[in-house]
């Protein structure tokens, strides 16, 4: 109610500036915030329109605490910076905005790299990653069922359980696959930093799989249907950049790692297990994962071990 109320709505609507003189004993006391200005001594308030490009209009406030406000100079040099001062504002209000988009859909460090100009096709760096690949488990017959907006939002509450925690932890979220997710956390040459980022990301599995429990029950008590858990953990090299067709790019990661991590995932719902870790994730969290076994995945000749939690009890498909 107070903006609704405030000076700047009125220049917003108008597009046309606004004074008060509010040491004038006769000055209008029409907007609430005069009123708390003037208690602090101001005696000359002034709102000037920004006007964008665009035709967008913002505003931009001056006050003065001197006694006798503004004077008639001091308004026209106001009013002389209002033009550039709007070209400038328009300049930082879009970087904002588009900071502010790329970071909501491509991610924090993924957004710089493509403000910075990492925008041309085909240009990727290898860098050293754990790969967090999670899927949702009977999510078709769900979706069969569901009506469309309760799926989406019973997507946005599965996703809710996931996101702030990687992002916390220092993950980047690359891609939402349906009701699958692809996130990255960037890991040092060295093994020290390999074994931290290990030990971070399984704490954070950890903490997903008790809130994807805790909404399983809700969603069970609502009459909503079950959810089930899969994620797969792998560290090692993947191409990180920019990959697509014509002008339409993606910037995400590729790799035999990501092939590995895909494959494990599989693995989650025909072994009844929430979590599984490959072999390279394991031995930086050894006293954590015991051995679920050896498994022939498609795509690689040599037989995988696969570690899993050791409090997880089999679950599997149906």
């Amino acid at each position: 109610e107070s903006y609704q109320r405030s000076p700047i709505v009125h220049v917003y609507q108008t597009g046309t500036g606004l004074r008060r003189r509010l040491d004038d004993p006769k000055a209008s006391d029409d907007f609430p915030i005069l009123g708390e200005l003037r208690a602090e001594g101001v005696t000359d308030y002034l709102v000037s329109p920004l006007i964008f490009s665009n035709g967008e209009i913002h505003g931009v406030t001056w006050t003065t605490r001197r006694s006798g406000g503004f004077t008639d100079d001091e308004i026209a040099g106001i009013d002389a910076v209002v033009k550039p001062l709007a070209r400038v504002a328009e300049i930082w209000a879009l970087r904002r905005m588009a900071t502010t988009l790329l970071n909501t859909y491509v991610g924090t460090h993924t957004g710089e790299r493509i403000l910075a100009g990492g925008i041309r096709r085909g240009h990727v760096e290898t860098i050293h990653a754990v790969i967090w690949l999670s899927d949702m488990r009977g999510f078709t017959p769900l979706a069969d069922r569901l009506p469309p907006r309760t799926l989406v939002e019973l997507l946005n509450r599965y996703f809710d359980c996931q996101v702030p925690d990687i992002m916390e932890h220092g993950g980047e979220v690359l891609k939402f696959i349906g009701d699958g997710l692809l996130a990255i956390f960037p890991v040092a040459s060295d093994e020290s930093d390999a074994e931290w980022v290990c030990g971070e990301v399984l704490a954070v599995a950890r903490t997903v799989r008790a809130k994807i429990a805790a909404l399983r029950g809700a969603l069970a008590i609502e009459g909503l249907g079950d959810v089930r858990f899969g994620l797969a953990l792998h560290l090692g090299e993947v191409l990180y950049g920019n990959i697509g067709g014509g002008d339409r790019l993606d910037f995400t990661c590729i790799g035999p790692a990501v092939n590995l991590a895909a494959r494990v995932e599989k693995l989650t719902g025909k072994l009844g297990r929430t979590v599984l870790a490959s072999g390279r994730f394991a031995r930086h969290c050894a006293a954590e994962l015991g051995p679920v076994g050896e498994f022939a995945l498609a795509g690689f000749t040599a037989l995988q071990m696969v570690f899993g939690l050791p409090d997880e009890a089999a679950d599997p498909e149906t």
